[in-house]
């Protein structure tokens, strides 16, 4: 009878010791949670073609080609080129709305564009020599996307251990021996 009460705790105090060593853990290494999904959602490119992109800054507002790269590269599109709009006269920021060019002739590609930055008429003007699928001309009515902000951290739980190790050597004030999140 003495080794079957032994036996249940041990594996009593086996099981105790394994939760606690869980929660910890758990706090230190966090995986996103199911049905998170990133802020701006990602257009795969059509049969594994890749779309290349231009785009243009003719709204007249500094920056409007740049946030517009960023919004389509994160989207899963190839901008090759980006830079402000320029005519025969020079340069020019009287757009007021945004005009999606096809070049390649695939009006597919240029709507998909289009509906990546959420805005923009499409229309067709084929140039081969440009080496392009799709020209973005920005315009004045052309906004990004805001992306929401990050959740504000929680706060440390009671059961971070991390508070009661020492630090590292050569570590900055705040950095610990058990912290894995942070470079060593």
């Amino acid at each position: 009878m003495g080794s079957r009460v032994r036996g249940v705790v041990v594996v009593t105090v086996v099981l105790v010791v394994g939760a606690f060593l869980g929660s910890t853990l758990s706090q230190w290494w966090t995986a996103p949670l199911p049905g998170e999904s990133p802020a701006i959602p990602f257009l795969p490119a059509f049969d594994g073609e890749r779309i290349r992109v231009e785009v243009l800054n003719g709204g007249g507002r500094n920056g409007m080609a740049a946030a517009a790269t960023d919004t389509l590269r994160d989207r899963g599109f190839d901008v090759v080129f980006f830079d402000t709009f320029r005519d025969d006269e020079g340069l020019v920021y009287d757009r007021d709305s945004t005009v999606v060019i096809s070049r390649s002739g695939d009006v597919a590609w240029a709507e998909a564009v289009a509906a990546a930055l959420g805005a923009g008429s499409v229309r067709t003007e084929p140039a081969e020599d440009l080496y392009l699928d799709v020209t973005v001309v920005l315009g004045a009515d052309w906004e990004p996307a805001l992306v929401p902000s990050p959740p504000e951290p929680e706060a440390p739980s009671r059961w971070d251990l991390r508070r009661w190790f020492r630090e590292r050597p050569g570590a900055p004030d705040d950095a610990r021996l058990a912290d894995p999140g942070e470079p060593g």
